[in-house]
Parts: C-alpha cells; sequence; structure tokens
C-alpha cells in the first residue's frame, strides 16, 4: 500500500461480517474496521475516503455515524450496507449509496470503486469550476488584447482545457446513475 491508497472504513456491528468486508477490501486498499457505531466515531478522520457503515447496531445507530460523519465535515463518500430494506426515511440521510445485504465480493468491491470513481469527479468538478470562475472575472475586467497579451491568462485557459479532459475521462467512468447521483448532489449544494 502506498500513502495515495484510498482507505475505507468498514463499520458492522456482526464481528464476523466485518472482517470479512475487511479482508475483501484490504487486497486493494487500506482498511479499518470498527465493531460499532461508538467505535466507528473514534477512528474517523479526514484519511477515510469511503465509509461502509450498517445501519442497525446497539447504542450508536448507523444513522448516528453518518449524521457524525457529515455534522464534523469529514469528506468521505458513504453507503449504508444493510439487512434494512430502504423506506421514505431514507430521503433525509445524507449517504452516497444504500446496499441492502447480503452482499457479495464483487458487489462491495464495485461499491467503493463507484464511490471513489464519484469522489475524484466531485474534486475535479470544484476545480474546473474554480478555474472558470477566474478566467470568467478576467474577462469581464479585461479587454481580449489584454487577456491574449497575458501569460497567466493563456496559462489559465490552459489549465482549464485540461481540467475539462481530465473530468470527460472520469465522466466516462461513471455510469449514467453515478452521474445523475453527482448532478442531484450539486444541485442540492447550490441551490
Amino acid at each position: 500500500m502506498t500513502d495515495d491508497t484510498p482507505t475505507v472504513l468498514v463499520v458492522d456491528d456482526e464481528r464476523d461480517l466485518a472482517d470479512l468486508y475487511s479482508a475483501w477490501l484490504s487486497e486493494q486498499y487500506e482498511v479499518r474496521t470498527a465493531y460499532g457505531g461508538e467505535e466507528a466515531i473514534g477512528v474517523l478522520s479526514g484519511e477515510v475516503d469511503v465509509t461502509l457503515i450498517d445501519r442497525l447496531m446497539p447504542r450508536v445507530s448507523g444513522d448516528e455515524v453518518l449524521d457524525h460523519i457529515r455534522t464534523e465535515g469529514y469528506g468521505c463518500q458513504v453507503s449504508m450496507v444493510t439487512a434494512v430494506e430502504p423506506d421514505f426515511d431514507i430521503i433525509e440521510l445524507g449517504f452516497d449509496e444504500y446496499i441492502v445485504k447480503p452482499i457479495r465480493r464483487d458487489e462491495l468491491l464495485d461499491i467503493v470503486d463507484t464511490l471513489l470513481s464519484r469522489s475524484e469527479y466531485d474534486r475535479q468538478l470544484q476545480e474546473f469550476f474554480a478555474l472558470a470562475s477566474k478566467r470568467a472575472a478576467l474577462q469581464t475586467q479585461k479587454n481580449a488584447h489584454e487577456l491574449a497579451q497575458s501569460d497567466a491568462y493563456t496559462e489559465l485557459t490552459s489549465d482549464i482545457e485540461e481540467m475539462r479532459s481530465e473530468l470527460n475521462r472520469t465522466t466516462e467512468q461513471l455510469s449514467e446513475r453515478d452521474f445523475e447521483v453527482e448532478l442531484r448532489r450539486l444541485s442540492a449544494d447550490n441551490p
């Protein structure tokens, strides 16, 4: 594992299941395991990229762990991996994916890969909009000749085009459903 290896936190009060998920994921990811909500809150950090949470746990539920993640501002992607069939109460929860147990190894790996792709897309999109905002501000204050003469503006424009290409490559990795999820998140974050 390298410093760039994504970190996944597995949270489940069923030790055997948590250990199984961790074993499946440990070949590709740095894995942390918490055997309940209280322990999960204790090991959460900004280093965690993806958190997989069982919803029904004694003392501190998965919903409470999710609320803690969002309240504390951890930027990780979250999937509920639970035996609880979804009901209308999930509408208000801030998770990124909802998976009903039982789950197979390949499904779990796919979920983590998908969540990491979404996270990368989100980071790239934010960076792209920041660059585009700078260019737009300059375009409103400078004339075409001034812009053409500026090396910094030329470099900014080049960076924007490079970022656009990166976004296109990442978008190709996302499924249509992932793309719709990201657009909904953008709309919710920027009313």
